[in-house]
């Protein structure tokens, strides 16, 4: 299935209240004007195909704002796997003639743009962010078994902003409880496994790293969260099997 679908979870930070994990990243050798190009490697090894988990990495922007990209399972559709990408911009300012993409993230200022695809969990992805001139920003998913490129969409940003910070940080987060929070709803979390790559760009000598992840939150030690790191990047996961969160 290759639809385009407006759906972005309702955290607009990294200290969302109903954030799970929290993992950041940084890369060195960053030019003070900002890198053209970030990539962020993501895979959902394990999670059930239903609606309410975003993993997500933010990135920054010289002398302005935030931006999202990452990943939501959906339910399957024809017997087949499905995933949802996400491409956001949080600068007051922000516009889109993409068709994947509309007005307004989280309520607020910027550009919100998503796909959904017959994705492969367990496979790697590796969510691209790149300056494509003229201050476009263009959003795109790597299939990195068979190459394939599936645009997520772009926006442009106001002209005062520049590259991509040296560091932010990611999250993952069960978004139906920005909503409604169910009594005992730490109990009732969904389980998930995911590994967040290191970080990688094509500017030279940069290195990226991602961080061992942690817990924050109102579930901290209620969820058996657990991390490690693994070659290549961290991987983390918390919940519950057979649980639907509500």
């Amino acid at each position: 299935m290759k639809t385009a679908f407006i759906s972005i979870s309702l955290a607009s930070f990294i200290l969302s209240a109903n954030a799970l994990v929290g993992s950041s990243w940084s890369v060195t050798n960053v030019p003070s004007t900002g890198l053209t190009d970030i990539t962020f490697p993501l895979t959902i090894v394990e999670a059930d195909h239903i609606s309410g988990y975003y993993f997500a990495q933010q990135f920054g922007f010289v002398n302005s704002s935030i931006g999202y990209t990452g990943l939501q399972p959906r339910p399957d559709a024809d017997g087949k796997p499905v995933l949802h990408a996400v491409f956001s911009s949080f600068i007051d300012g922000s516009t889109t003639t993409d068709k994947n993409c509309a007005a307004g993230a989280d309520g607020g200022p910027g550009v919100s743009c998503s796909f959904e695809w017959n994705g492969v969990y367990g496979r790697r992805y590796d969510l691209e962010v790149k300056f494509n001139g003229s201050s476009v920003w263009v959003g795109t998913v790597i299939d990195t078994v068979t190459g394939a490129r599936i645009h997520i969409g772009s926006y442009t940003v106001p002209t005062n902003a520049g590259g991509i910070q040296s560091s932010q940080a990611g999250f993952v987060e069960w978004y139906p409880w920005n909503s409604y929070e169910p009594p005992n709803h730490c109990a009732l979390l969904p389980y998930q496994k995911t590994i967040f790559g290191n970080p990688y760009t094509t500017h030279l000598l940069s290195v990226g790293t991602q961080s061992p992840s942690y817990e924050y939150g109102d579930c901290v030690g209620q969820v058996a969260f657990q991390t490690v790191e693994v070659l290549g990047g961290v991987e983390n996961n918390c919940g519950f099997k057979g649980m639907t969160g509500m």
